[in-house]
């Protein structure tokens, strides 16, 4: 009995233990330090780190319009960019569903954007943002292409929404597809036997048999949108007058730029737990909707 158990420990030492140390090294040590950090006011360079309690936390809330700025607009950006991102990558999955020729063709050209890394993307969208829509505007004299997408504050809220979407619809795309095509066929032959439209078969039974599909794309939707940093870093750096930065990047810009890692920490820890709580009470809500065939 007791060389099966020693038998058991080594396997899982063996198996499990490389997996282990690497997580907790690269995963919990990191985490335990960054709380460590935030009650200090450490420079990220000085070898003197100096506890100053809740001080940091106490500043947030009490004297950074900045950070409530950036916390404000990234709440605008998720709750849209969630949205618009399951809404096209559903319509998109249901579209590419249908017996089409030329679907795996179109899976693929719409699942590409999510393969470019978000800061090569930024850069690619600037140009067409600043040169491409320019260009097209000058020639059809249409309005849309000649608004300062970049220039003004509402404009480029709205571009980073747009290649937002259309970089990670692609991605959800693929997750709604196989949920879709395990919808049992014979629960939708006899609906459209019984002579159900295709809104209500798409209300009262695809839905509520994609739900678990739903909770994966809310909750990476939901996580995508929350910890955005590069698109926003490459294609708009925050601007104009620091009207899009983001929470990610308020916390990079306080830590490494204001060499003020102390307090970015602390702004990473009530960032953490704030995405924590939210996602973890979306998953609660959408997993109590789920239904089986």
């Amino acid at each position: 009995m007791k060389r099966k158990k020693a038998s058991g420990w080594i396997q899982q030492l063996i198996f499990v233990g490389p997996s282990t140390f690497f997580f907790i090294l690269i995963m919990i040590i990191p985490f335990l330090l960054g709380l460590y950090y935030s009650f200090t006011n450490w420079n990220g360079v000085s070898e003197q780190v100096e506890w100053v309690g809740f001080d940091n936390f106490i500043t947030i809330f009490t004297n950074d319009p900045k950070f409530r700025d950036a916390f404000w607009f990234t709440t605008r950006f998720t709750v849209l960019g969630v949205i618009f991102t399951n809404l096209l990558g559903f319509f998109l999955a249901y579209l590419l569903t249908k017996p089409l020729k030329t679907r795996n063709v179109l899976r693929t050209i719409f699942f590409m954007p999510n393969v470019i890394g978000g800061l090569l993307l930024g850069f690619i969208w600037q140009f067409i943002f600043v040169k491409g829509f320019a260009a097209i505007g000058n020639m059809t004299d249409n309005p849309f292409f000649t608004l300062p997408w970049l220039g003004t504050k509402g404009t480029a809220f709205w571009a980073i929404v747009i290649v937002f979407v259309w970089q990670t619809a692609g991605y959800l795309m693929v997750i709604y597809i196989s949920s879709l095509n395990n919808v049992p066929k014979d629960i939708l032959e006899a609906a459209e036997i019984d002579g159900a439209s295709r809104g209500q078969v798409l209300r009262s039974i695809i839905l509520p048999l994609v739900m678990p599909a739903v909770t994966v794309c809310l909750f990476l939707a939901i996580s995508w949108s929350f910890k955005m940093f590069d698109l926003n870093l490459s294609l708009t750096k925050g601007g104009p007058f620091g009207s899009t930065e983001s929470v990610a990047m308020n916390i990079y810009n306080e830590a490494f730029t204001n060499n003020r890692l102390g307090l970015g920490t602390a702004k990473a820890v009530i960032f953490f737990l704030v995405v924590a709580i939210i996602t973890s009470l979306q998953v609660r809500f959408t997993k109590s909707k789920e239904v089986e065939a």
